[in-house]
């Protein structure tokens, strides 16, 4: 006889120890990230089901009220999956029956685990991504505040790493803001992927229920739908790379800022500097201020330009339908989203401590970098570009060069005319286009009049 912590689709036979040991593997773990969007997505669920007559409408208050209590439990870390239990959703839907007997056996008509976890995953991932989002937004205003306060501020620009043109720090980080915004047009993309409903696909192929997808999808926040039943499914792992390819674009303008910075900050550059606190030493050199946050978010966020390769190979060259390899999908992706905010954070946090040297240019080592401003003051006199072009390389190379250490740039982007008001309205722009606002109304009216935990502890038998 089936017990209650038996898999949901127990018919008889108990799985080898060992099987159920590899199969189950770090599930349980990660399904622990999933656990209030589950209850979101179960709460939608039966709404729908209670409009199309497979629940009274006095079961469906009784098994919204307890999906509050669960909700509540998983907001106060007082909830875990059992032993025995296989996933999240298993464990929420033997609690229901635990407190509501057959009303709980009834919140799974209509749709699959398949689709379960998909819908899970989306409002994951739309969550992860609007805190992504909100952070890259906060960077982008530290690295837009910093090009504006040290926007006259001359520095060397490289090419090949010698010595080749004027540039400012306002240039410097004014260039990795708008590479913040490229990387957040990659991110919009992935959050319209991402918010799309799933639910109602089952296991791939519908259900002969007469459901109602729309339904779930605006009580859920939902933009659109997965209208294809088996599109849905093959979604899977589609959303997990796109969003991983946006993460992957906004670590490596992370970690090209960072490794600019270590750098600058060493003696042979001394182009900015932080407070010593922010800085660590060595064990056995006395005068060592090391870098070591910004050589820690090059390494994380290296490892984060990995993750599309990683879901690439996991996915590729699956036939269309559900297959088991894609569980391993979670443990790809769902530490990698605290990482990418821990890196996004504190990279606005270091940026915003660094002041620059502003006497660089007074170095004779940096003489040559006017030798183009000397060229085009020729060329602006009058004289063939060519022609300036070899003069001015004949007193370099005669040792008759004597720059004239100013600028004169005026054209849109360049080192007198930033257009950082330009850039700002751009970002501005692109954050519009996200819908944060929309899901959030919706999950709050859906989520509505929390009840007061009744359980004591979730993770025994009650």
């Amino acid at each position: 006889m089936k017990s209650e912590n038996q898999p949901v689709w127990y018919k008889g036979t108990n799985v080898n120890e060992a099987v159920e040991r590899f199969t189950v593997g770090l599930d349980r773990e990660m399904d622990m990230y999933l656990a209030q969007f589950d209850v979101m997505g179960t709460m939608a669920h039966i709404r729908m089901l209670e409009h199309i007559g497979l629940l009274t409408g006095e079961e469906l208050h009784a098994l919204e009220e307890e999906l509050r209590v669960i909700y509540q439990r998983i907001s106060d870390n007082d909830f875990c999956i059992e032993d025995g239990a296989e996933d999240v959703h298993s464990q929420a839907e033997l609690m229901l029956t635990r407190k509501l007997g057959d009303a709980g056996k009834k919140v799974h008509s209509g749709r699959s685990r398949n689709d379960q976890v998909l819908v899970d995953i989306k409002l994951f991932v739309r969550h992860e991504i609007e805190e992504i989002v909100q952070g890259v937004g906060h960077l982008f205003d530290v690295l837009m505040a910093q090009s504006e306060r040290y926007k006259n501020v001359l520095m060397p620009g490289y090419t090949h790493l010698q010595v080749a043109m004027p540039s400012s720090f306002g240039l410097w980080f004014g260039a990795y803001a708008e590479s913040l915004t490229d990387d957040l047009r990659l991110m919009q993309a992935a959050w319209q992927i991402a918010n799309q409903n799933p639910l109602g696909s089952a296991a791939g192929y519908g259900s002969s229920f007469p459901l109602n997808r729309t339904m779930t999808a605006q009580l859920l926040g939902f933009d659109d739908l997965n209208y294809n039943v088996v599109y849905a499914q093959m979604g899977r792992g589609k959303t997990e790379k796109t969003v991983a390819f946006a993460m992957a674009s906004i670590a490596a303008t992370l970690a090209r800022f960072s490794m600019d910075a270590c750098l600058y900050m060493s003696q042979n550059f001394g182009f900015i500097s932080l407070p010593d606190e922010l800085t660590t030493g060595s064990s056995i050199m006395p005068h060592k201020k090391n870098p070591d946050v910004f050589e820690l978010i090059r390494a994380k966020c290296n490892r984060i330009q990995a993750l599309p390769t990683d879901i690439t190979l996991l996915v590729n060259n699956l036939p269309s339908g559900y297959f088991r390899d894609m569980q391993i999908l979670k443990e790809i992706l769902f530490p990698a989203f605290a990482e990418m905010k821990n890196c996004i954070g504190m990279l606005a946090y270091m940026a915003e401590q660094i002041t620059v040297n502003r006497d660089i240019l007074d170095d004779d080592r940096y003489r040559y970098l006017f030798s183009v401003e000397a060229l085009n003051e020729l060329v602006l006199g009058g004289a063939p570009f060519r022609d300036a072009y070899r003069q001015v390389g004949m007193e370099i190379g005669e040792g008759r060069f004597h720059p004239v250490k100013r600028t004169e740039h005026t054209h849109e982007g360049s080192i007198g005319n930033l257009c950082n008001d330009q850039i700002q309205e751009k970002m501005k722009a692109i954050l519009r286009g996200f819908t944060f606002d929309k899901v959030n109304r919706a999950l709050a009216e859906l989520m509505q009049q929390p009840g007061e935990s009744t359980l004591r502890n979730t993770c025994q038998p009650q």
